[in-house]
């Protein structure tokens, strides 16, 4: 029996063992990110606009000129003020 829970052990320690070191490369980027968010903002700058100007940035052109389309026509058919532009949005 113990040479069982031996080779189970080791082949469990062999998935858990390159798990952890992946979260530990993981981390390290997730810090830097939160370093250079921080200075944004220590410059002035909305995080939460960057994020967004991030996620935006990440879709397909397509999809955020629908986007931007989408919310240029709802904001205008509640007569928000604050509708953009569409120069602007898209």
């Amino acid at each position: 029996m113990t040479d069982t829970v031996a080779v189970a052990g080791d082949r469990i320690r062999s998935i858990i063992e390159p798990i952890e070191r992946i979260e530990e490369e993981i981390t390290d980027p997730m810090e830097n990110k939160k370093e250079v968010f921080a200075k944004a903002e220590g410059e002035g700058l909305d995080v939460k606009v960057l994020k967004e100007m991030l996620k935006i940035r990440k879709q397909d052109k397509d999809k955020c000129d629908e986007y931007a389309t989408l919310l240029y026509v709802y904001m205008r058919a509640m007569d928000a003020p604050s509708a953009p532009e569409m120069s602007k949005a898209a």
